[in-house]
């Protein structure tokens, strides 16, 4: 097929005698060998070594991003990393997030003595080996989180990141289902693949915005010309919809539909002024209850302090944080609430790690550690991340229940 830009594409779909499917497409003078691979596979990670060994190829462009590739080059990368200043960049959410796809990663390996992403992992060794050019194509996983978030419909975020976290935190054994479904796709695509199948919204960042995105970075990296035969390993999911965006001419300007691609939306300016005008309501409320009467007003006071600190404090127990981080929270919390710069959370993390600076060897055992529910309450990295995550949830719980609280008291019957 040729158009005027004399782009050209194979329509074929082959696969080499035990091998995975591939699609072929020319652009210009350079040919792309589209191989889609299985995440949970020996043979897909052979293959990808047989191909390179083969010397068809002078570049080799994977499935995935830097932080990825950072992760498998550094596995214990997160034991370089200032904590404190992840709970202040507020950071941590995704963190607890990626320990978790991480911690299902590791339960799959386990379970079936493949490592999810071996033949990512092939490629990297094989192009090193051989001297050859590695591209990374895919979008990072951080952004993916973040336009999954901004695109589904607000109320239908918290089950989706509680369903996230919680299914991979407490299962112990991983179905043969699950496994079937990183076949098609990596960590990531398999955990919301309940989701993304019934739902536009999400299936959209999650697949088809990648299969664009990759397409693009190809376009960036690898432009027709700059290489002979370049071998692209990506997940077998994303093989037909990848193939489709290189039959059509990519723009001159790749760079341009690809920052797009990466655009965080901006935050609503209601979700930006909803603590301070929580703030504002409050303080109010404890000017209206003082006009009527001092008893009234500082009983106000009284039981804002009380309900915020006791479920922040509560939230921080759970988490099994020290004793002084659980009473710091406690007087903290209330005061916290009315002050949309700082968190209950970020100050409840801060104490954490004072009385109880994570050691290395909790770092060294953090990957395994979190496959388990009483891991993440074992190893110091991760309980500090839970008191983070938890204190944050208590304080906001209690500003609306002392908020509906001082509600009723000033306007009840």
């Amino acid at each position: 097929m040729t158009d005027p830009q004399d782009l050209t594409a194979s329509a074929e779909t082959a696969a080499a005698t035990n091998g995975g499917p591939r699609q072929t497409r020319q652009l210009g003078d350079t040919r792309y060998t589209l191989l889609g691979t299985a995440h949970v596979s020996k043979e897909s990670a052979d293959e990808v070594r047989a191909l390179i060994r083969s010397g068809d190829f002078d570049a080799v462009a994977i499935e995935l991003c830097a932080s990825r590739h950072h992760s498998l080059v550094e596995p214990d990368a997160l034991a370089g990393q200032d904590l404190f200043e992840i709970f202040r960049q507020g950071k941590a959410g995704m963190v607890a997030a990626s320990l978790a796809l991480g911690a299902f990663q590791q339960r799959v390996a386990e379970q079936s003595g493949i490592e999810p992403g071996a033949e990512m992992r092939a490629a990297l060794e094989e192009t090193q080996r051989h001297d050859l050019p590695l591209l990374l194509i895919d979008r990072d996983v951080g952004i993916t989180l973040k336009r999954i978030y901004a695109n589904v419909p607000w109320w239908q975020r918290f089950s989706l990141f509680s369903g996230l976290l919680g299914s991979v935190m407490s299962r112990q054994e991983v179905s043969a289902a699950e496994i079937e479904r990183l076949k098609e796709g990596d960590v990531l695509e398999s955990t919301f693949n309940e989701f993304a199948e019934q739902s536009e919204s999400l299936f959209t960042p999650l697949i088809s915005e990648r299969d664009r995105y990759m397409a693009l970075r190809l376009g960036e990296e690898s432009p027709p010309g700059r290489y002979r035969h370049v071998l692209v390993v990506i997940g077998a999911g994303h093989l037909k919809g990848m193939a489709e965006h290189l039959d059509t001419p990519l723009p001159d300007e790749p760079r341009v539909e690809r920052e797009a691609l990466e655009a965080t939306p901006p935050r609503s300016k209601i979700w930006k002024l909803l603590p301070w005008a929580i703030t504002v309501l409050v303080l109010t409320g404890f000017a209206i209850g003082f006009s009527r009467n001092t008893e009234l007003g500082w009983q106000l006071v009284g039981e804002w302090f009380l309900i915020n600190g006791v479920l922040s404090a509560a939230a921080t127990t759970i988490a099994l944080a020290h004793p002084v981080t659980i009473l710091a929270t406690f007087f903290a919390a209330p005061l916290t609430s009315l002050n949309p710069t700082i968190g209950a959370g970020f100050v409840a993390a801060g104490v954490e790690l004072f009385m109880r600076k994570p050691k290395v060897g909790d770092f060294a055992h953090l990957r395994h550690d979190v496959t388990s529910l009483k891991g993440w309450w074992r190893n110091r990295v991760s309980r500090t991340l839970l008191v983070f995550l938890l204190a944050t949830l208590g304080s906001a719980a209690g500003t609306w229940v002392a908020g509906f609280r001082i509600a009723g008291a000033l306007f009840g019957s």
